[in-house]
């Protein structure tokens, strides 16, 4: 019996060492692949959306753009990139400020007119380095620009409102034109006036955002309202034009009080819708 139970535990053995081993089928293993890398971005040059969150523009976010916090208790003193720059000289898009001293000369200063006019009918135009400048009247609609200054914003941190009848449209106003400016309302181009001159504003034209969604339906003579610390002014549309996103002209300076409108054209990466209108009231 012992003889059997051995022989029998021998055979199975033997048929068990015989059986391949692929006979259970083979191991299948799958993995997944490694996400992309995230990098993180330039120290020194940030990309942000423009008016229609399509454009692309290079923004400077260097030392040399950065700001003195506002002071306390103002208007702005809660709201993100306001102030004054440490380093004015070097500032992106510096320019003398109205009533700056020029060289230590009693002189005052007014933004130039568009194309390099003289200001305030003056006669006299800023040049970069000259030790006087003198101009009549500063801080008048003719000289063509507007600061943005504390003062002018209000407790929500918005610098004004826009209407347009013809569309239904009821929006603030804030400072600059990137992603998080464009999130709450209509952006301020900051390097165009607020008030005087030419003041320059872009918004989203689709998605919850769409303030702008309808201004090529705009025609002339429509009418479009701007609020802010300073009054109301009342625009008459004179224009309504699709241009290249490289396109930067009715940005330009103007000693008529003007309105632009900028937003981008639907399924057309390229192109822009552009809104202008002059004052009538």
């Amino acid at each position: 019996m012992k003889k059997l139970t051995m022989l029998l535990l021998a055979l199975c053995m033997t048929v068990s060492l015989a059986t391949p081993a692929s006979a259970a089928g083979p191991m299948e293993y799958a993995f997944d692949g490694a996400d992309d890398p995230e990098y993180g971005k330039s120290t020194s040059i940030e990309v942000v959306h423009t008016a229609d969150g399509g454009a692309m523009k290079n923004e400077d976010v260097s030392k040399n753009a950065a700001l003195a916090p506002p002071t306390f208790g103002s208007y702005s003193a809660d709201t993100l990139n306001t102030g004054t720059p440490l380093t004015p000289n070097l500032a992106p898009g510096y320019q003398p400020a109205a009533g700056a001293i020029i060289n230590g000369s009693a002189s005052v200063i007014q933004p130039p007119a568009m194309g390099g006019g003289t200001a305030n009918g003056s006669g006299s135009v800023y040049v970069p380095g000259s030790s006087s400048v003198t101009v009549t009247n500063p801080g008048s609609a003719s000289g063509g620009y507007t600061a943005v200054t504390d003062d002018l914003y209000y407790s929500g941190g918005h610098l004004g409102t826009l209407k347009i009848p013809a569309i239904g449209l009821s929006v603030k106003i804030y400072q600059g034109t990137d992603s998080a400016a464009l999130k709450k309302g209509a952006g301020h181009f900051e390097d165009t006036s607020i008030w005087d001159g030419n003041v320059a504003l872009a918004a989203h034209n689709r998605g919850v955002n769409n303030h702008f969604g309808e201004i090529h339906t705009l025609e002339v003579g429509d009418t479009i309202t701007l609020t802010t610390r300073l009054g109301t002014r009342t625009y008459e549309v004179t224009s309504v034009s699709k241009v290249s996103e490289t396109d930067r002209s009715a940005l330009a300076a103007s000693t008529t009080n003007m309105i632009t409108l900028y937003t981008c054209v639907r399924d057309q990466r390229d192109q822009r819708w552009c809104v202008q209108g002059v004052e009538i009231s």
